[in-house]
């Protein structure tokens, strides 16, 4: 079997870090097991979906590194939905319903208000044509179920919670199709999967009990029923499922400096037995990904441990892979240099400009103002040379009997206007002997 995977988002919004996980654990599986994966299109709410929406989600993957084998889209295969509807009809598996939203409300109120499960009562299989034809007359046209089979219960492994068994007659006959005739997820979802050769679904628990009733129509149409994977739900650091969640994005990850790879390394990971790694090559990732490592809890997603995860890979980034977002003329050397003080590449334009000036001097008592006039004269006999900062403060400990932070800081503060910051040793090569000097003559000015 070659292994087929997909992802199948409605291209009403943009996606949130729920999706792209999902969409990443589709893909890692594929790629783990030499499959396709997939993107699928389900934009049959012509109302709400939206090209630029669609255009943002293949974006927003080929920026995380995902690139889909191949595209479908729901709207383009009408006809087909169509035709698989017509064999249901004809085989009984599905039938007209002609409540009002609101008659099916207080139906549901009435049955809690008993103590029962809302259940639909397949009251419409009972509708006789004199019904029908008053209901016509009045203007209504009907919704229609599928009918589940109600022998015997739907059971199926799978991949991350293990057997699962649910008794139909527990289960409402699914809506299928609206009033207006437009689709709801169901119907074209499992038509597109068998047609498109999906062996595994991969989504959240939240589908489980879709997944039951999915199966039977796998099997109404005498299809081969893919393995299902429901991953659990991602939750905020204080344990509850987070609106935050539902709206953080790739746009807001990329405002915010984060690397793909750091999404990826975090989503990869979280929820499972593994630990989060700095991990920037997806290979590996892929290599080792495997649903029997996803537990059950609630895969906990903090914000806190991204931002860490992410200052981790932008260090192990080499000047290649950045080149393009870095400030003219930064060299690999520089990048050496100041890539260990990055929290995320944000960062990196406030540390160049401390290469390349201008910077603010600190404001100096008279001893440290004396102290900078002697590193002044001292620097300007000194040969410049790639020892230089070890080479100028071994004159000045000898001349001036200052040692450490007396030694040290007031020459940072001067060249860098911070009290912080790269090495200086590796920093004030970079610099460069003339604006060094101007830098402390600025300062003691």
């Amino acid at each position: 079997m070659t292994v087929k995977t997909r992802f199948a988002p409605s291209p009403t919004g943009h996606l949130h870090v729920g999706n792209i996980r999902t969409a990443l654990h589709n893909w890692m599986f594929a790629r783990k097991h030499g499959g396709t994966f997939l993107l699928r299109l389900d934009d049959t709410d012509t109302e709400r979906s939206k090209e630029e929406y669609v255009s943002a989600i293949r974006a927003d993957l080929a920026w995380l590194g995902m690139h889909p084998d191949s595209e479908e889209r729901q709207s383009a295969r009408s006809a087909r939905y169509e035709e698989k509807f017509a064999e249901l009809k004809a085989s009984g598996r599905v039938y007209p319903a002609w409540e009002t939203a609101q008659e099916l409300d207080l139906k549901r109120k009435i049955q809690l208000g008993r103590g029962k499960p809302p259940i639909y009562d397949r009251a419409a299989l009972d509708v006789s044509d004199d019904e029908i034809a008053a209901y016509e007359a009045e203007g209504r046209t009907p919704h229609w179920r599928f009918r589940l089979d109600h022998d015997g219960p739907i059971v199926w492994n799978d991949l991350i919670r293990g057997e699962q068994k649910f008794d139909p007659s527990l289960l409402s006959d699914p809506v299928i199709r609206r009033e207006d005739g437009s689709w709801l997820y169901m119907l074209p979802s499992t038509i597109d999967d068998m047609d498109m050769g999906i062996t595994h679904v991969v989504r959240g628990e939240d589908h489980v009990a879709n997944t039951a009733v999915q199966i039977q129509m796998f099997e109404a149409f005498d299809a081969p029923v893919p393995e299902f994977a429901h991953e659990a739900l991602l939750v905020g650091t204080e344990g509850k499922l987070s609106k935050r969640l539902g709206s953080l994005g790739v746009s807001g990850f990329r405002e915010r400096h984060v690397e793909p790879q750091a999404i990826v390394a975090l989503l990869a990971r979280i929820g499972t037995s593994d630990p989060v790694e700095p991990v920037t090559q997806v290979e590996t990732l892929a290599e080792a990904f495997d649903f029997a490592r996803f537990g059950r809890a609630p895969a906990r997603f903090d914000e806190e441990e991204l931002a860490q995860l992410n200052q981790k890979i932008v260090h192990m980034l080499d000047h290649e892979a950045v080149r393009d977002r870095l400030p003219e003329g930064m060299s690999a050397a520089a990048w050496d240099v100041i890539r260990p003080n990055l929290h995320h590449l944000g960062e990196v334009d406030g540390w160049w400009q401390v290469v390349t000036g201008p910077v603010s001097g600190p404001d100096l008592d008279a001893d440290d103002s004396d102290y900078l006039r002697q590193a002044l004269s001292a620097l300007e006999d000194l040969s410049w040379s790639d020892t230089i900062w070890k080479d100028w403060t071994l004159v000045l400990k000898e001349s001036t009997g200052r040692k450490g932070k007396k030694l040290f800081m007031p020459l940072r503060q001067a060249l860098t206007g911070l009290d912080h910051g790269p090495d200086m040793s590796a920093l004030l090569p970079l610099i460069g002997r003339d604006a060094a000097i101007e830098r402390l003559k600025t300062s003691i000015s």
